[in-house]
């Protein structure tokens, strides 16, 4: 799959921009604060409904505006899909597939499908668990739509329970209330059952990708691994009962328990876990228990990559997650899925030149692959591909080639 045409209207800081596009590499080049990347950021969100920059709407409309449009032509062998999404300040976000008639923004995820590399990168291993979490479900909604509506479904019963367990902390938690945070436990247990089973499944897929792409992009003298942390296996003895609620990690062998168990069986230890731990979330008026605590340790050799990592191995470490994704990604294609658009946000300028070079040349090959770059010096030989130059508000033509 690659993307042929791309159009913003009053997006970030285009009134109005067309880009023409073609398969294999595209380097976007332009000096910093030009724009290079709020056009990368507009595919993007088209392919997850987020940003990779911040993390609400608001700033992804012109300034002065109420709405921004995105418009892409997107071609898959003998087929073309031109996919439209309007982004809203005040209301829900809205899209359209071959110019039908409007339909909810996440009935168009998995159309447009993207890997797309940035120095927000490092989040990844540097940051708290949230980014992990979100890499996550970002690629499991990429690969399977339906997991949007399983997240969904998790965040809003996570807010009702969230908002019963706050009146405990207030004192004013009742007989009635009991009976109602329990009903919430159910739905909870369910919605958190599925995503967790979901996720243990995407990790294992990324785990064989991940430590083939550290070792293309390294010396290979160090392994790569992920290990997903469930809050649940904290709540779990030896027998697998509840037990009192532990934020201590859960040793590697446990974890592995846990992907063998099925969604009524996961289900089954929340509600368990929940129990246990309802004092403690009284006490504290939050949930303490679920995937929305859940975490992705990043491994390096024999030490987590948080904190021990040097900086060229927390780089390579980032871009490895990204490669392994569009590993799996390419696995799904083969069996009916599409090639991933990869985007390369302003990388090279962060790597060394032997990282640049095997990062050039393992990604060279994909059908589609953009990237943008302050200078052309940033760029590597094995990239090389057709030019744009971006100027204030738009595409100088005349200096593209």
């Amino acid at each position: 799959m690659y993307l042929e045409k791309l159009s913003l209207t009053d997006f970030r800081s285009y009134a109005q921009v067309d880009l023409t596009l073609e398969p294999g590499v595209t380097v976007l080049v332009g000096y910093n604060g030009i724009g290079k990347t709020n056009l990368m950021e507009a595919i993007g969100y088209l392919a997850t409904l987020s940003s990779h920059r911040v993390s609400s709407d608001a700033p992804l409309l012109r300034f002065g505006t109420e709405r921004a449009l995105i418009r892409a032509k997107l071609v898959r062998g003998e087929q073309s899909t031109v996919l439209e999404l309007e982004i809203n300040g005040s209301r829900a976000n809205r899209g359209r597939i071959n110019r039908s008639n409007p339909v909810r923004a996440r009935d168009i995820l998995g159309i447009c499908q993207t890997v797309l590399f940035a120095p927000e990168d490092l989040a990844l291993v540097k940051g708290d668990p949230s980014n992990r979490r979100r890499f996550l479900d970002e690629l499991l909604v990429s690969l399977t739509p339906r997991h949007s509506a399983t997240r969904t479904d998790y965040d809003r019963v996570l807010k009702q329970r969230n908002a019963l367990l706050k009146s405990g902390r207030t004192g004013k938690f009742t007989a009635g209330h009991e009976a109602t945070l329990d009903v919430w436990d159910q739905h909870m247990a369910r919605a958190g059952a599925e995503l967790l089973h979901a996720r243990l499944e995407l990790v294992e897929r990324i785990r064989p990708h991940l430590a083939k792409a550290y070792a293309q992009l390294t010396d290979g003298s160090k392994a790569a691994d992920a290990i997903y942390r469930s809050t649940l296996q904290g709540m779990m003895d030896d027998d697998g009962a509840g037990a009192g609620y532990t934020a201590e990690p859960a040793a590697v062998e446990r974890v592995e328990d846990l992907r063998l168990l099925s969604v009524d069986e996961l289900t089954q230890r929340y509600v368990q876990a929940f129990a246990a731990s309802r004092r403690k979330e009284l006490e504290r008026g939050i949930s303490l228990v679920g995937p929305h605590r859940d975490d992705v340790e990043l491994i390096l050799g024999e030490a987590p990559a948080k904190g021990y990592a040097s900086h060229g191995e927390t780089w390579s470490m980032c871009l490895s997650l990204r490669l392994a994704s569009y590993y799996v990604m390419l696995d799904d294609a083969r069996t009916g899925g599409s090639a991933p658009i990869l985007i390369l946000d302003d990388v090279f300028a962060e790597l060394d030149v032997q990282r640049r070079r095997k990062l050039a040349a393992i990604v060279s090959g994909a059908e589609q692959v953009l990237v943008t770059a302050a200078v052309d010096a940033d760029i590597p030989d094995e990239l090389a591909g057709r030019r744009v130059k971006v100027v204030p508000g738009g595409i100088d033509e005349s200096e593209s080639r």
